[in-house]
C-alpha cells in the first residue's frame, strides 16, 4: 500500500511518505525514500509508477538544482511547483508521459509562509492545507477533513518523516513502535 501527505502548519510543512517499494503482492524494499530535498527550503514526496517517479524526481531535481545555478538564488514554492506541474503536463502531451503524483512543499523565505502544492498525473495542481496521495489518502484525507488532530494513529510498517521550515530541510525520527 503507496501513501505520502503532508501538513501545514503555522510555519512549517511536514511531508510523509511510506518506505515500501512492492509491485502487485512483492515487497521488493523496505527502506526506499520517497521525498527529495530539492532546495534548503523545498521538498517533494512522489508516488505512482516506480521507473516513473524515480526518473522524474531525479529530472525534477537536476533541473531546479540547474536553474538555481544559472540564476544565483533557488525558486520559491510556487514557482517550483508551476514548473513541475507544467512538466508533468508537458509530458502527457509527448509518447513518454509520466505517471507520477506529487506532494510539494516548501518554506517561502521572501513571506516567511510554508507552502503545500497538490499535483496528480494530469497535471492537476493546487495549493491546499493538507494533502494526500495512494491508497492510505482515503483515509488519511477523511481524518484530516474534520479536523486536523493533535495526534495521528497510523499503523503502517515504516515512514519517512521531513520538515521544511525557516530552518530549512531536516528528517524527524518516528517511533512507529507505540
Amino acid at each position: 500500500m503507496e501513501v505520502s501527505f503532508a501538513l501545514t502548519g503555522k510555519d512549517y510543512v511536514i511531508i510523509a511518505a511510506d518506505q515500501n517499494a512492492a509491485r502487485s503482492i512483492i515487497k521488493m524494499k523496505g527502506d526506499e525514500d520517497k521525498i527529495k530535498a530539492l532546495g534548503s527550503h523545498l521538498l517533494m514526496a512522489y508516488s505512482g509508477e516506480p521507473g516513473d517517479t524515480i526518473q522524474f524526481a531525479e529530472y525534477v531535481e537536476r533541473n531546479l538544482r540547474l536553474q538555481q545555478m544559472r540564476n544565483n538564488h533557488p525558486l520559491r514554492p510556487q514557482a517550483a511547483a508551476s514548473w513541475v506541474r507544467r512538466s508533468i503536463a508537458d509530458s502527457l502531451r509527448s509518447r513518454n508521459s509520466y505517471s507520477v503524483n506529487i506532494l510539494l512543499g516548501g518554506y517561502d523565505m521572501a513571506e516567511n509562509t510554508p507552502k503545500l502544492y497538490w499535483m496528480d498525473y494530469l497535471g492537476t495542481q493546487s495549493d491546499v492545507p493538507y494533502a494526500a496521495h495512494g491508497y492510505g489518502s482515503y483515509f488519511a484525507l477523511s481524518l484530516l477533513d474534520r479536523e486536523v488532530q493533535k495526534r495521528l494513529v497510523i499503523s503502517f510498517p515504516s515512514f519517512r518523516v521531513k520538515v521544511v521550515d525557516a530552518e530549512g530541510v531536516r528528517e524527524v525520527d518516528v517511533d512507529m513502535s507505540v
